[in-house]
């Protein structure tokens, strides 16, 4: 029995964050190089994507419900 409602909408917001950490913390490893402003458009897209799919499945669901 699940305790809560699958949201995939904070799953995809949580591993698009996870990723950027990820592409920064191999800059600071001395993996690679990464210019400060990538953030930007790794976050906002990453937030931007998270709200589409918590959109889809709000539609696909429905308002009503448990």
């Amino acid at each position: 029995m699940l305790r809560h409602e699958f949201q995939p909408g904070k799953l995809v917001a949580g591993l698009s964050l996870i990723a950027t950490g990820a592409v920064y913390a191999g800059d600071a490893g001395g993996a690679w190089r990464t210019p400060w402003f990538v953030i930007v458009p790794l976050v906002i897209g990453g937030l931007c994507l998270a709200g589409a799919t918590a959109a889809l499945t709000r539609g696909i669901r429905g308002r009503g419900g448990s």
